[in-house]
């Protein structure tokens, strides 16, 4: 140990470790105590101290007592043995892909004088931490050649388990942070395979595993009513262990990351601090990236296949607005960790995949209806369906309410979808003239012209009690809840149909995959953010139609419309006066400005 201060948290946490596993033997005191107290009984029998009708039925009542709560405790005891701890999702590579990455890892514990970690994995995250897979579930399956026979019924081979923590890294750091960096970062995390190998420490991490695995168990869905009494009295035995070992784990995970802590400040302590920033804005730039690009590609079915590359394409658009960090574009001309990756392209679909799995729900595999996309085939791919999409839903919408295309009676039928019919129903009649646009009526569910229960309550006006209470127009409001129940509608469709079978990837059998998304990006859009999105979406449509416009991608911002090159200004504000006062006319002059035609039909889906 390199200090005081080490030396001190390595033996807080062996002592914490000792407390959790004091509670393991108090938990078998208790299961061995019916036991013991029929020995004794039997032993007085046997030497005629304990004589008579009491004594015997003393001895059967224990007797039957012991041998349910050892039944119950070998029971628990199996249970928590045997049921497979969490894994986090992760991407698993090999030391053939990476021989690199490997090499410096072992560099790292080498001067560190820690062991080594086992493996190395990745996580669609912004962080590091030191995972252990030694439970038998969590080896990997053994691979048969194509002549070997398998016998039915039979469970799959499995390797054995690694008997080392697994590295688990989080995938933007290998494309923003630079070599010297990653392996600054890496430092404390590696350090912290010494206090792992510690037997103690060992025994109480996987003690306290087990117990959450065995809760996890006990409130697995789907049993019958005698069974799931027996895992509920399982459930209430671990969950009162746990309680009673949380303080002291807590503790010796504390201790053992102060005693990586201080091992590792001997290694790269001047770049670990200047490597912590890099840490921030990575997570500053995956949350961007996540949210304001991957997202609207996931939703229409695309999944971008270099997230990574993405990422670091974001941060170094940053670097380049930001004058607080023109340092950082500085450091760009070193060697990227990536370059420690054999095949990076190929690592970085992976981890996309699984990203989009996360985050989004999405299949397992490409397919039809799950595509991979790339990022010059983004604007089109993506962007510009997004907008006509969304367009081509906000007409149907219109054509449920009732809208006529056109007020125009000189061109009733303007040949298609126009953005002037958009404006026109949004516009509040001026005071003292009668309104010029139909009333209009609730959204209509089917072709049948019936509107759905579940869509009568989306559908009400502002005045009921549950309506959206963003500030909106009478007819944006009604506009907004038809939306909002045709986008309800859409996604109960596209659930109801089955999925194939999901593909297993490398790490896929460690993670239970039937609550995706596991990570939700965004909370459901309200009613007017809705509606917004939608005036945006036809605006742009009518925007490449008529003015030469064109679809792009702006790596903080997300889909962005191009005029002349340039990036629009923001409709934003143009749109909410539309929206929540019925004034087109910041919007109209906009339009005129850029010589977009409201007039004109645009082209949907």
């Amino acid at each position: 140990m390199t200090g005081t201060g080490g030396e001190l948290g390595a033996r807080a946490a062996r002592s914490r470790a000792l407390a959790v596993l004091r509670v393991r033997s108090r938990a078998l005191a208790v299961a061995l105590l019916p036991a013991a107290a029929e020995v004794i009984l039997l032993t007085g029998a046997a030497t005629g101290q304990f004589t008579g009708q009491g004594w015997d039925t003393a001895r059967w009542v224990v007797g039957v007592l012991a041998v349910l709560v050892l039944l119950a405790a070998g029971g628990i005891a199996l249970v928590v043995a045997r049921a497979r701890p969490a894994a986090s999702p992760t991407v698993a590579v090999s030391e053939r892909s990476a021989p690199d990455l490997y090499r410096m890892v072992r560099d790292l514990a080498d001067r560190l004088d820690v062991p080594a970690p086992s493996a190395i994995a990745l996580t669609p995250d912004c962080d590091s931490w030191l995972e252990d897979r030694t439970h038998p579930a969590h080896a990997p399956p053994v691979t048969r050649a194509h002549d070997e026979p398998v016998v039915p019924g039979a469970r799959p081979e499995r390797r054995p388990a690694v008997p080392a923590p697994v590295l688990v890294i989080g995938s933007p750091f290998l494309w923003w942070m630079r070599v010297a960096e990653l392996r600054a970062v890496l430092a404390p995390v590696v350090a912290g395979t010494g206090p792992s190998a510690q037997p103690d420490i060992a025994a109480a991490r996987r003690f306290v595993r087990g117990l959450d695995a065995a809760v996890a168990v006990a409130d697995a869905p789907g049993r019958g009513p005698l069974t799931r009494g027996v895992y509920a009295a399982l459930g209430r035995v671990a969950r009162l262990l746990l309680r009673g070992c949380r303080e002291h784990a807590a503790l010796m995970e504390r201790g053992v990351a102060t005693a990586a802590a201080e091992r590792a400040q001997a290694v790269d302590y001047g770049p670990r601090i200047a490597a912590q920033e890099q840490v921030g804005l990575a997570y500053a730039g995956w949350d961007r990236l996540l949210t304001k690009v991957a997202l609207p590609a996931w939703r229409m079915g695309r999944w971008p296949s270099r997230l990574d590359v993405g990422v670091a394409a974001a941060l170094t658009e940053l670097s380049r607005r930001d004058r607080l960090a023109d340092g950082f574009a500085a450091r760009l001309g070193e060697r990227p960790a990536c370059d420690l990756l054999e095949e990076p392209g190929v690592v970085d679909e992976a981890v996309s995949l699984l990203t989009a799995r996360l985050f989004h729900g999405g299949p397992a595999e490409s397919g039809p209806s799950w595509a991979p996309v790339d990022w010059q085939a983004y604007p089109e791919e993506v962007v510009d369906r997004t907008w006509r999409a969304e367009a081509a839903r906000l007409h149907r919408v219109l054509d449920s309410l009732g809208v006529s295309p056109s007020l125009d009676p000189a061109t009733p039928d303007p040949g298609g979808p126009t953005l002037a019919r958009v404006l026109d129903h949004l516009t509040e009649p001026v005071a003292g003239t009668a309104p010029t646009v139909p009333a209009p009526t609730a959204p209509l569910d089917n072709e049948n012209g019936e509107v759905g229960e579940d869509d009568e309550a989306s559908a009400s006006t502002p005045d009921g009690a549950d309506a959206d209470p963003d500030p909106a127009t009478e007819r944006s409001a009604l506009l907004a809840a038809g939306l909002s129940a045709a986008l309800a509608r859409e996604e109960r469709e596209e659930s109801a149909v089955p999925q194939g079978a999901r593909a297993q990837g490398p790490d896929s059998a460690l993670w239970e995959d039937g609550d995706l998304p596991l990570f939700p990006l965004q909370p459901p859009r309200t009613g007017r953010e809705l509606l917004a999105a939608h005036i945006t979406a036809m605006i742009c449509c009518a925007a490449v139609d008529t003015a030469g416009a064109a679809p792009g991608l702006d790596w903080l911002d997300g889909p962005t419309l191009l005029l002349d090159g340039e990036r629009a200004a923001d409709l934003t504000p143009k749109v909410l006066s539309l929206i929540e006062e019925g004034d087109p006319v910041p919007l109209r002059a906009w339009l005129a400005e850029s010589g977009i035609r409201p007039e004109k039909p645009v082209r949907l889906v």
